[in-house]
């Protein structure tokens, strides 16, 4: 019987393993009391789940009947529950020590519940709670929050012009935290429309539509808010001036500040969307006031020096200034907070707007270097960490030129950005002398300079020699430093040929403040040897003027005048021997000068102190070379404006152009002219007229060769401004045969006087262009 049984339960499973599926296979436990309590308890579950549905679509909220108890199911889970109990009872018995610790740590484990069996059991079949939660009006909130989001939108107030005025009148007579509120929150929606949107996401109160009411709404912000504000936080100045008084002293500064947060938020993101010269201006006046409020808002001061380094480095004149007292009045405040970074951040905007140089940006480099100075100036300990890294960063630059010898690495040092570097440091040395802490970097900036003369010391880069030298002569005078500058010049007189004549003319002069380079064109033109000759006179003469009143300025002028005077035999221009010769006698009347001034003197060279005394004595008189140095650099730096301008000097002077014609036309103009002079005398009918015609045609002839000698001459004055001689030999033939048919009473020296009268008048003006 045993083995019927058997069989039979065989032939049954086998039957209900083909209709089951792979899944169901995968599943299923096959065991028999578990295959019959899963069919069992399939039904109810189903039926659970499917009224569930029906009543989450009905839509009923009513409390559901309790759940049949499964029972297999069930008595399973208790008797599991009945089994762990019994292994902990006989855990306590074989290790009391266990037991009580799971006692003191763990509770829940010995506090076991039949209940608890449920959780572990891995049946994948929901099983119902005993009651049903009902549903909340919180999930018809959220459904409904989208929708209500957009009629907030549509809900917000717009700002008018009245609301305005309205405003002013009640901030006039007393401003109260909630209007303040108000103001607040119209000034966020007005700045809102200037970036397409607030940056914090949050909805306001009011939306702003129309210009109008913007541009109203601001100005009123602007010109009455910040003095209602003062009243309000009863702010009152302190004793020290040098003080900066923070309004979160206030006792009233708790209920102020979230407003003031969104305030200030709202006009830093206006100055990045203005461009208006005139509205960011007004803007930063008022920012200006508003410091000690940004001082107490970390965040709001950061995003603030980004705004304002913007605008110092990118800004007009007037916007650039006012950005520079933002900057500067923060970092003196918080040195320590935002000083190193503002600086580092100047320097990288500073350079990265002086890449290229004309007459307009030349003003807006030199006032970024003064008062980008004057930042450095805060701290010396500070400074010398920057200037010590970029003055550096400088010399590997020059290194890697210098071993290199490549086009590109030449052109890491020959460019604007590398020579205003250099100016700037050379500026802030100076400024800041005497620095016990700066002193060390005098000598590694001079060397970096020099190496930048000497990399390539050809003619075309010349203008960048100059500026180089410049920045040495700055940084000498001011650092009392001993820098040899002027063999730098003296070598461009030994290397440029001044008696060669110009292979072509220029129409205006070379403006070497703006140009670190020559052409090949421009080495060939006249302007070019012209204002070579003006700049190695001011630079020469700045340098002496520097070392007018030291006791070695004899040692130090004698090989420039030996120099000198070898030019000055050499050379055969007599505009350029004037000029040398000019300087050579002030160099050497000033040298005369300190010579009898030192016989006169009762020390001794080693005594440091009474040499110190003795210069800064005959500084204070002063001497020959300053005094003249004084006078010429007022006239000098006139004609310096005019061609930072643009300008050229004898365009105010209006004198009349002269149109030059050419050869053949003249000589046509000329015989038509003779032909209407004799038909018009021949047109006479008076019988008496022989002696008369005669006179009267030989009165002509004069008149008209006077003409003509006066056209000679003026043909003769152009051709000295151009260098063809062909025009020059043609019009020289015409002016003889007009002088071989003149009457004896005007002679050949004649005509030449009359021809050459005007070149004296041009050279009594002295102008060397046109000469």
């Amino acid at each position: 019987m045993d083995s019927v049984e058997l069989l039979t339960c065989i032939e049954g499973s086998d039957r209900k393993l083909s209709k089951l599926s792979v899944d169901e296979f995968l599943t299923s436990t096959f065991d028999s009391d578990t295959n019959g309590g899963s069919e069992g308890d399939d039904s109810p579950a189903e039926e659970t789940k499917k009224s569930s549905k029906q009543e989450g679509k009905t839509g009923k909220r009513k409390k559901a009947p309790q759940p049949k108890v499964q029972g297999k199911k069930g008595e399973k889970s208790k008797g599991a529950a009945k089994e762990h109990k019994e292994q902990l009872s006989r855990l306590k018995e074989k290790d009391p020590e266990f037991f009580q610790f799971l006692e003191k740590n763990d509770q829940k484990l010995l506090n076991f519940d039949d209940t608890d069996s449920s959780e572990d059991e891995e049946n994948p079949v929901h099983t119902l709670p005993a009651e049903l939660e009902l549903a909340s009006d919180d999930e018809e909130d959220e459904e409904q929050q989208p929708t209500t989001k957009s009629k907030k939108t549509k809900d917000l107030i717009a700002v008018t012009v009245r609301m305005v005025d309205q405003w002013k009148v009640e901030v006039e007579d007393k401003l109260t935290f909630k209007l303040f509120h108000d103001i607040a929150l119209a000034f966020k929606a007005a700045v809102s429309t200037t970036r397409g949107g607030d940056e914090s996401g949050k909805p306001g109160k009011y939306k702003v539509e129309d210009t109008l009411v913007f541009n109203s709404l601001v100005s009123f912000c602007i010109r009455d808010l910040f003095l209602a504000l003062q009243k309000l936080l009863q702010l009152k100045p302190g004793g020290d001036r040098k003080k900066l008084l923070l309004p979160s002293s206030s006792h009233r500064w708790p209920k102020v500040r979230p407003d003031i947060n969104t305030y200030l938020a709202g006009l830093v993101q206006l100055l990045s969307g203005l461009t208006e010269t005139s509205v960011v201006s007004a803007v930063l006046r008022h920012v200006l006031h508003l410091i000690p409020y940004y001082l107490c808002f970390p965040k709001h001061s950061r995003l603030l020096l980004k705004q304002a380094i913007n605008q110092w480095s990118t800004g007009e004149e007037t916007v650039r200034v006012l950005a520079f007292l933002i900057l500067n009045k923060i970092c003196r405040h918080k040195q320590d907070v935002y000083l190193n970074l503002v600086l580092k951040q100047m320097y990288v905007a500073y350079v990265k707007n002086c890449k290229f140089t004309s007459p307009n940006v030349l003003p807006l480099i030199n006032f970024m270097q003064r008062t980008l100075t004057e930042m450095y100036a805060l701290d010396n300990q500070i400074t010398y960490q920057h200037a010590f890294i970029y003055i550096r960063q400088l010399a590997i630059h020059l290194r890697n030129a210098m071993t290199m010898k490549k086009k590109e690495t030449y052109q890491s040092v020959y460019n604007w950005q590398f020579v205003h570097c250099l100016y700037l440091w050379c500026r802030m040395l100076s400024t800041i002398y005497p620095s016990e802490v700066l002193a060390p970097l005098i000598y590694p900036l001079s060397q970096v300079i020099i190496g930048c003369i000497k990399l390539v010391p050809t003619a075309r880069y010349y203008p960048l020699r100059l500026h180089c030298v410049r920045a040495l002569t700055l940084l000498s005078d001011n650092t009392k430093t001993f820098i040899p500058v002027t063999p730098f010049l003296l070598e461009i007189f030994q290397q440029v040929d001044f008696n060669k004549k110009p292979g072509r003319m220029s129409v205006r002069p070379i403006n070497f403040a703006v140009i670190l380079k020559l052409s090949n064109a421009n080495l060939q033109e006249k302007a070019f040897r012209d204002g070579l000759i003006e700049q190695l006179y001011d630079l020469t003469l700045e340098y002496f003027h520097t070392q007018a009143h030291t006791i070695g300025f004899s040692e130090l002028a004698l090989p420039v005048v030996v120099q000198l005077k070898a030019f000055i035999k050499e050379c055969k221009v007599a505009n350029y021997c004037k000029q040398i010769r000019q300087l050579m006698e002030k160099l050497q009347e000033n040298s005369t000068y300190l010579t009898n001034r030192r016989q006169a003197a009762t020390f001794g060279v080693a005594d440091k102190e009474a040499v110190a005394l003795w210069e800064k004595v005959l500084k204070e008189e002063g001497t020959p070379l300053q005094k003249y140095y004084s006078s010429w650099k007022k006239l000098r730096d006139k004609e310096l404006a005019l061609e930072i301008t643009g300008k050229e000097r004898l365009e105010e002077l209006n004198f009349p152009e002269i149109k030059r014609r050419k050869v053949q036309e003249s000589k046509e103009k000329d015989k038509k002219e003779f032909r209407d002079l004799f038909e018009s005398d021949s047109g006479s009918d008076d019988e008496s007229s022989g002696l008369k015609s005669k006179g009267g045609s030989k009165k002509d002839n004069e008149d008209f060769l006077d003409d003509l000698c006066d056209m000679s001459g003026a043909d003769e004055e152009e051709d000295d401004m151009l260098p063809c001689e062909d025009e020059s030999d043609d019009e020289g033939g015409v002016s003889r045969k007009a002088s071989k048919a003149a009457p004896k009473k005007l002679s050949q020296a004649d005509l030449k006087v009359l021809t050459e009268g005007d070149e004296d008048v041009v050279e009594d003006l002295e102008f060397s262009d046109e000469d």
